[in-house]
């Protein structure tokens, strides 16, 4: 008996101290995506991207042009032409249409490339503004809850979004 109410008092003195730690946990959240299109930073990656894409789909149309030029070639030669000539024109169409898939392909490929290389320092310098927010705040967690992951947030929980701003000198915005 001696025990059981050694134990019992050994268990609600745990208790009281695991609540009065509890309690001095702070939780943070924020909207990355929210953040980033208010940094300048971002107009001028999205700019940079747009021009690339333009630039892209340019060569893209001059392969298209010069395809139907060889198409409008094909359908003018008479029945009086060689098979040899329209079976070369042919093949010259079908070699030039599978030139313009592989290369919507890799354009696809680059412009993803290009899309990360240009945010990649974006993020960063919202992540690093968000972690000094953050460690200043004596935040253990920060949750994006843009992110859609987050299914709850109190009203203890700290919103970082105007912390960061003003971090970013985004204060205006």
């Amino acid at each position: 008996m001696r025990n059981l109410m050694k134990l019992f008092t050994l268990l609600v003195l745990l208790g009281v101290t695991a609540t009065a730690s509890a309690q001095d946990l702070k939780f943070g959240h924020i909207d990355l995506q929210a953040l980033v299109q208010l940094m300048p930073e971002r107009a001028t990656a999205e700019t940079d991207f747009n021009t690339f894409q333009t630039e892209l789909e340019d060569v893209l149309g001059e392969m298209q042009q010069n395809y139907q030029q060889k198409l409008q070639e094909l359908e003018q030669l008479g029945e009086e032409v060689s098979e040899v000539k329209r079976n070369a024109k042919i093949t010259e169409l079908q070699d030039l249409q599978q030139r313009m898939q592989n290369y919507q392909q890799t354009a696809q490929q680059q412009l993803q490339q290009k899309q990360g290389q240009l945010l990649q320092p974006v993020f960063e310098k919202a992540e690093n503004a968000i972690e000094k927010v953050a460690k200043e705040q004596g935040l253990i967690y920060v949750f994006d809850a843009g992110a859609g992951v987050v299914l709850y947030k109190s009203n203890q929980s700290m919103d970082l979004l105007p912390l960061v701003k003003e971090e970013l000198g985004l204060s205006n915005n």
